[in-house]
């Protein structure tokens, strides 16, 4: 491995080298497909079940996974000019992919779309989550943002716009007209895809 580097290895000697088995770590990847990211966003009640890991194997992988995702996150953020909704996909797929109920997140950008801050603005259940437009118009004004894109994940895996959806993507563009503030879009992400208004004429 020291010769190689850790990047050439495969994902079943990654899980052996943090989980010191080897055979448990080949039992861990055959019962998700061979799916890191599913692993990763099983609860650890179930992971700890899977060929006997024990609890203390089970939070090593959460840890492995968390850390994993706050790098991503962190790496995304550099890129702090949006071009595109690949450009949204890119910064917050890793934030929402693994999560078993919705987030709604919103990016705040400055005319030029340049990213100010991206905060989560509502969490809910698996079906829906609750958003105060008020709320996501009030930070705005306070970071002097004149765009907002909206963001929120569905974990049934439907990538799709539901009329809840509709309805308060209608609700935050009107709201922040008011302040000639601009809704660029607002993006679902699935483990199917992804669905972008304005690419369905929508906005």
């Amino acid at each position: 491995m020291d010769l190689r580097g850790v990047s050439s290895l495969t994902d079943g000697e990654l899980l052996a080298l943090l989980l010191g088995d080897e055979a448990m770590a080949a039992t861990l990847l055959d019962s998700y497909d061979g799916s890191l990211s599913r692993i990763a966003g099983e609860e650890r009640t179930r992971l700890r079940m899977v060929g006997g890991m024990g609890l203390h194997r089970a939070r090593l992988v959460h840890v492995a996974a968390e850390l994993g995702r706050r790098i991503a996150c962190a790496n995304n953020e550099q890129a702090e000019v949006i071009t595109s909704s690949e450009d949204v996909v890119r910064i917050m797929q890793p934030q929402l992919e693994t999560l078993a109920y919705e987030e709604c997140w919103v990016l705040y950008l400055t005319a030029s779309n340049r990213l100010i801050e991206r905060q989560r603005v509502s969490q809910g259940g698996i079906s829906g989550t609750v958003v105060d437009h008020r709320l996501i118009v009030k930070r705005a004004l306070e970071l002097l943002a004149t765009r907002l894109i909206l963001v929120h994940n569905h974990p049934s895996g439907a990538a799709e716009a539901s009329g809840q959806d509709r309805q308060l993507t209608r609700k935050i563009s009107e709201a922040a007209a008011l302040f000639d503030i601009k809704l660029l879009d607002h993006l679902i992400l699935a483990k199917e895809g992804h669905f972008s208004f304005r690419q369905a004429g929508l906005l």
